[in-house]
Order: C-alpha cells, then sequence, then structure tokens
C-alpha cells in the first residue's frame, strides 16, 4: 500500500522538480551573462531547497516507523563501503577530468547546453568557490537520500520487495531531475542514478554513491569554468586569424 504523503512526493519529484529545473535553466541561459549575485542567488535557493526536501522526506518516513537505516543512512558492512566508495570515487574523478579535456580540445562543441550552463552557472571568484563547494555537499547528501534513499525504497516497496525495482525506479526519477541537462544529459545521469543505486542496494549504505557524486559536481564545477573560458577564447582567436 503506497502512503498518500509518500505519492505526493513522487508525483512532486517526477513531475514537478523536472519542470521547475527546466524553467530556471532556460531563464539562465537566456541571460547574455550571469552575475556574481545572480550565481551566489541560484547556490543559495538550490541548497535550501535540497535541505527542505530532505527534511519533509526523513519527517515523513520517522513518521510511518521506517528507520533511518533503510534510507542508506547506516553503514552495515563498513570494510566493503569503504572500499567501494574509493573505487568508484576514483573512476568518477578520472572521467570528470577526461571529458574536460576532450571538451577543451574541440571547442566548437562548448556551445552545447551543458558547457554553456557551465560558463554561467559554475564558480568564477573564490568567494564562489566557497559556497558551490557546500552546494556540491548539500546536492550530494540531499539527493542521495531522496533518490538512492527514499525513492529507491518506495519502489523496491511497492514490487513486493524487489530489488531491481527500487534500482530502475530511482534511477529513472534521477534522470528526470536532470532533465534540464538536455537528452544527452539525461542518459548520463539515467546510467549513473542506476550504477548508483546498484551500490546503494549492494553496499546497504549511502555513503559510495555520495561520495562520488560530490566527487563529480565539485570537481567539474571547480575545473570547468576557466578551462571553457581559455578554450573559447583561443577558439575565436584562431578563428579571426583564419579571416585575416
Amino acid at each position: 500500500m503506497m502512503h498518500w504523503d509518500f505519492a505526493l512526493i513522487l508525483i512532486f519529484l517526477g513531475l514537478a522538480v523536472p519542470w521547475l529545473g527546466r524553467r530556471r535553466i532556460r531563464q539562465l541561459l537566456a541571460l547574455p551573462q550571469t552575475t556574481k549575485m545572480d550565481r551566489l542567488a541560484l547556490y543559495a535557493s538550490t541548497i535550501a531547497f535540497q535541505w527542505l526536501a530532505a527534511a519533509v522526506i526523513l519527517w515523513r518516513t520517522a513518521s510511518h516507523g521506517i528507520p533511518a537505516a533503510r534510507l542508506g543512512l547506516a553503514i552495515p558492512q563498513p570494510r566493503l563501503t569503504y572500499e567501494v566508495s574509493i573505487a568508484l570515487a576514483a573512476p568518477i574523478l578520472a572521467n570528470q577530468i577526461s571529458s574536460l579535456r576532450r571538451l577543451v580540445a574541440r571547442p566548437a562543441e562548448i556551445q552545447g547546453i551543458v558547457p554553456q550552463l557551465a560558463l554561467k552557472i559554475f564558480p568564477q571568484d573564490n568567494l564562489e568557490r566557497l559556497i558551490f563547494f557546500a552546494l556540491a555537499a548539500t546536492v550530494a547528501v540531499c539527493e542521495e537520500l531522496i533518490y538512492r534513499g527514499f525513492v529507491q525504497l518506495v519502489f523496491e516497496s511497492l514490487s513486493g520487495g524487489v530489488v531491481a525495482a527500487g534500482i530502475v525506479g530511482s534511477a529513472a526519477m534521477f534522470g528526470l531531475a536532470h532533465l534540464y541537462q538536455g537528452r544527452k544529459g539525461l542518459f548520463t545521469t539515467s546510467f549513473l542514478g542506476l550504477l548508483f543505486s546498484i551500490i546503494r542496494a549492494w553496499t546497504g549504505s549511502l555513503l559510495a554513491p555520495l561520495v562520488a557524486h560530490f566527487v563529480a559536481d565539485f570537481t567539474i564545477g571547480l575545473m570547468a569554468p576557466s578551462r571553457l573560458r581559455t578554450a573559447m577564447a583561443s577558439h575565436a582567436s584562431a578563428g579571426t586569424r583564419g579571416l585575416s
């Protein structure tokens, strides 16, 4: 049986979150450029929203007597969990660095939605980087609780305890939440969501996907802006020389 409050949360996550995300990103992309206040306001509002969503989920699950451990807020297999955390975070870090290098090597592709988002919303000075660190940590903790904790548990429970149902349902909802990144972003985040959900089911803990999630977001947020701008400047300069 589905609790009414759980149903409302799933509807909000599946419909409202993707729509709100796409609307906000379209507004940002429509701006010729973002200001420092635009970026800080985005960081602050996202942090507030994420913690509010996580708090509501913790409140409603506690009211139904669901222990925190069932949401992945435990480490039942410490050694396995720590080893998997390292084994997952390391290739995620390497992939982010490699992807950025490939993108910088092909400046013409920087016009895509994700690179343009990076140029407009990622931090550009030390204060912004500090707040972005808090944002990346918040998103890692809260989204893992929401999708790998709550959503995965609900879909698994609805299927009568079928672990695969929880994994697939969680990955699909996670992908929808990142619909603003376009079709490629939807595919990528759905794949990562599937991987993270499998590991959460295997270890019984959110720790490994949480660490990997933070590493992925903070690494690209820290490195992308300056490198993308340098690549675009070099590309523009080369184009100018070609016309002369």
